[in-house]
């Protein structure tokens, strides 16, 4: 993927989740409910957790504020049917993860990623996974595990090696919209997708669009 902008930006510390203006996502005070809302429109369960960071290229504010948001997202994202304990530990180790999918998925399909991000998805995928389990009728399954978050990460690290070494590796986008640039899948035939939703950054761009033409 063709990366936009931060040549010559700071490399991150091994271990943290810095924006692309090189700084650590901010815990951003009094945003609205739907600025802290977790996304799943990247086509992808690993670029959904990348995109627990909001707005990398301007403010780029954390959505995983707390072990609890944590928990509610691994809900969200279909892992766990209830929130399983989160501790602060998980919560690091989470980010970290997010940080290594989003530093990799922007070199998709181009340059190699670090080795320090190779390594750390590596690791989580090495992790247990959830485990098949029948119910006491012997014909319903559940997916379960003793360390639930160790399992949901373990999970998303899979997805992150099975993308980044798969055929859709060159179809990772960065949206186009100035403050946005979450990553999707470009799963669209021509491959010239440039927005990761048309109802919101894609709309958002035609109207703006509309009004400078309407203005000449």
């Amino acid at each position: 993927m063709m990366a936009r902008g931060g040549f010559g930006l700071p490399k991150p510390r091994p271990g943290t989740d810095t924006c692309n203006t090189g700084v650590v996502a901010n815990m951003v005070d009094d945003l609205p409910a739907e600025e802290l809302a977790f996304n799943f429109i990247a086509g992808r369960l690993c670029l959904d957790l990348a995109a627990t960071v909001g707005e990398r290229w301007r403010r780029c504010f954390e959505r995983l504020r707390s072990p609890d948001d944590l928990g509610r997202w691994l809900v969200r994202a279909r892992l766990v049917e209830t929130a399983p304990t989160v501790d602060h530990d998980d919560l690091e180790a989470a980010r970290e993860l997010r940080g290594s999918i989003y530093r990799a998925a922007r070199l998709a399909g181009g340059s190699p990623p670090d080795p320090f991000d190779v390594a750390e998805i590596n690791r989580r995928a090495a992790r247990p996974p959830f485990a098949p389990r029948l119910d006491e009728t012997g014909r319903r399954v559940s997916w379960a595990s003793h360390e639930p978050v160790t399992a949901a990460l373990s999970t998303v690290a899979r997805d992150a090696v099975d993308l980044l070494s798969g055929p859709l590796a060159d179809r990772v986008r960065e949206c186009a919209a100035p403050d946005c640039a979450l990553l999707f899948v470009d799963a669209s035939r021509p491959g010239r997708r440039r927005w990761c939703s048309m109802d919101g950054c894609g709309n958002r761009a035609k109207t703006v669009a509309y009004r400078r033409r309407r203005a000449r």
